[in-house]
Parts: C-alpha cells; structure tokens; sequence
C-alpha cells in the first residue's frame, strides 16, 4: 500500500495531513472519499498521544464533529464508549485506522440496507 500515492501528501504542524492534488490528476469520487477518510482520521488523531491513533476523547471529537446526526439520533449515552470497545479489536484503548475504517465501512453498510429499506417500502405503497 506504500507505493499507492494518491496526492502529495505531507503533516502539518500540527501532524495533521495535508495533501495537494496535481492539476493533471483530479480525483475520482472514490478517490476523494478515501482521501477523507484518511484526512479525517488524521486530522483528529494525535493530538494527544500516538499520532496514528485516536484515544477515547479524540473519538469522542471526532464522531462529535463528522457524525453529529448520527450520535444525535441515537439515545445511548454511553454510545461512545460501546463504539470505542467493539472498534479496539486489540485492547490497547486506542483505534487506529484499520478500526476506524471498519466503524465508517458498517456505517455505510447501514445507512446502504436503509435507503433500500425505504425505497422497497415506497415501490410496495406506490409512492
């Protein structure tokens, strides 16, 4: 995977990511939802700690920030901690990004089985 190089990518000062994409090369839509995902994840990670990985408070901010609607829905106060628990697949109570790509991938995977939820009820009313 380290010789994929979908922009110029380098850390801010911050040790956020930053990245520039050649004029000749503008991205695919796939390209760009990888490249937020990466960005995203980079951007809130490190902040205290390992730099490629998020701990609990950086979690928290992250899905705070990015997935407001979803944890506004939700009625769990300890929603956090439950996702932080199933994403850390190795215990060390951080998530690095292959955990944090599996939470947005079953995101995604939901939010898919419930637009066709809906559009299979609107195809049976005859909306």
């Amino acid at each position: 995977m380290d010789q994929i190089k979908l922009a110029n990518i380098t850390r801010d000062r911050r040790g956020g990511l930053t990245k520039r994409w050649s004029a000749a090369a503008m991205p695919s839509k796939l390209e760009g939802a990888m490249d937020a995902l990466i960005t995203v994840f980079h951007n809130y990670s490190g902040s205290e700690g390992d730099k490629d990985k998020l701990n609990k408070g950086e979690l928290k901010e992250l899905l705070n920030s990015e997935l407001t609607d979803f944890l506004m829905s939700q009625k769990d106060p300890n929603l956090v901690e439950k996702i932080m628990n199933d994403l850390d697949s190795n215990k060390d109570n951080e998530v690095d990004f292959n955990e944090f790509v599996v939470l947005v991938a079953a995101l995604t995977v939901a939010c898919n089985d419930f637009f066709q939820d809906q559009q299979k009820k609107k195809g049976r009313d005859g909306k």
